[in-house]
């Protein structure tokens, strides 16, 4: 009889059956840190409403922080200022860690993409999974993107060198210090 591995560093030479118990572990018990910012976040509140009931897809809504949560769903126009906030928010959340960008201002700043002080996305702060469209997006959308997250996760790797190759997919991200922006200076 083999011998358990241990999740983490060893999970990487698990034998397939547990690589699918631990996947299907963390696609059904998603705990979300909800940072909404403007009007999508009503939004997101009613998908958690008995209406839609995200809950009986495995998602927890509200976690109590960003140290107990592996969802952050980002909803609303991320301006320069709220840019640190969510960087240091994200940094501290557990890996493995997943983004839903929530609405047209999330995903590329919206109607006011052309303003001084709109992050022109939250992709250029934190790496994003899911995408999901709209001014504002309906609770479905909401759903669909959960739903598509879940289809993600069940096919990912559990080890720490695919964690790693996750966390820095995209292109290096600046820390929570120099995500802000200089003063606006006047032409001369």
């Amino acid at each position: 009889m083999l011998p358990m591995p241990r999740v983490g560093p060893v999970a990487e030479h698990a034998p397939k059956p547990i690589r699918v118990v631990l996947n299907w572990g963390r696609r059904y018990s998603l705990w979300v840190f909800n940072f909404g910012l403007a009007c999508c976040a009503i939004e997101f509140i009613a998908a958690s409403m008995g209406r839609h009931d995200f809950i009986r897809l495995g998602v927890i809504p509200f976690a109590p922080g960003p140290r107990q949560a592996d969802l952050m769903v980002v909803s609303g126009t991320v301006t320069d200022k709220m840019a640190p906030a969510i960087r240091r928010l994200y940094d501290q959340m557990p890996e493995p860690k997943y983004v839903i960008s929530f609405g047209a201002c999330s995903n590329s700043g919206g109607p006011y993409w052309d303003s001084y002080s709109v992050t022109k996305g939250v992709d250029q702060l934190i790496p994003v999974d899911v995408y999901v469209p709209g001014c504002p997006p309906r609770p479905e959308a909401l759903l669909h993107g959960i739903i598509r997250l879940q289809e993600q996760i069940a096919g990912e790797r559990v080890s720490g060198a695919a964690i790693a190759a996750r966390s820095g997919r995209t292109r290096r991200r600046a820390s929570a210090a120099e995500v802000t922006r200089g003063r606006v200076e006047r032409p001369v």
